[in-house]
């Protein structure tokens, strides 16, 4: 591998990249898509959003001034994010508020970079929210799904071409746009069944007396508001989009 010096590094990162072709776009958009509706992928790609549902408690904790104490990740891909401090107030009403909504959010930030052709600082940026989450990570499986995670992630960073680097990019926009809804569907389907009495929504009811299902409802609201969003960015313009010419 080629010496890279730091300035060589930061002008990579920062750097702008050219729009890939709309075609590309799609084409990963639908693979996101068939990953969030097809049962077995949908259980290991899940992973992908309990990371960034935990990652949401924990910077939200570390923001309010709570002690966070670790993550720890499952295999069934349920996670659990510790903090100490007041179990009541603020500081532990936007905590628990975090988790749901970090992972739309997430995607409509990594759409905001994308629109601007930030394909690398993207990747980079989310090699960085994984190395902040590991040094909390508390048990076996969860930093397996943290390395292999960064992994990938830098492996096509560092080693991909702008294609490889951009469809995997517009890849991870689109599946954490897509898929922030279907935890809260899930969510609330547990809520019915009472089989979830200590859930996020069941946890701020508690904190505030606002009855739980209000905070689903708005925990859907804030995924659907950044798909539509994320959605507009990350779909080409209309006229860059083009279709080959067709023999007369």
């Amino acid at each position: 591998m080629e010496d890279v010096s730091i300035t060589d590094l930061w002008d990579r990162v920062t750097g702008t990249q050219p729009d890939p072709p709309w075609w590309l776009v799609a084409i990963v958009g639908l693979v996101a898509l068939a990953a969030v509706l097809h049962g077995p992928t949908w259980r290991v790609a899940r992973n992908v959003v309990t990371i960034a549902h935990e990652g949401g408690h924990a910077l939200l904790a570390l923001v309010t001034g709570r002690k966070l104490d670790g993550i720890k990740l499952h295999s069934d891909t349920s996670g659990v994010t510790v903090s100490r401090g007041k179990p009541h107030g603020p500081g532990m009403v936007f905590t628990a508020l975090a988790g749901y909504i970090a992972p739309p959010l997430l995607g409509l930030l990594f759409a905001v970079l994308l629109a601007g052709g930030r394909i690398t600082l993207m990747l980079w940026f989310s090699l960085a929210l994984l190395a902040a989450m590991l040094v909390m990570i508390r048990n076996a499986y969860g930093l397996l799904s943290i390395v292999a995670t960064g992994a990938i992630i830098f492996g096509v960073s560092w080693l991909g071409g702008p294609k490889i680097q951009a469809g995997f990019a517009y890849l991870a926009a689109w599946f954490l746009l897509l898929a922030a809804a279907r935890p809260v569907v899930e969510l609330q389907r547990m809520r019915a069944r009472r089989m979830a009495p200590s859930s996020d929504a069941d946890q701020l009811a508690h904190m505030t007396g606002v009855p739980g299902l209000a905070w689903v409802m708005l925990f859907a609201a804030v995924a659907l508001v950044a798909l539509v969003a994320g959605g507009a960015l990350l779909v080409p313009d209309s006229s860059a989009v083009s279709l080959p010419d067709l023999p007369g």
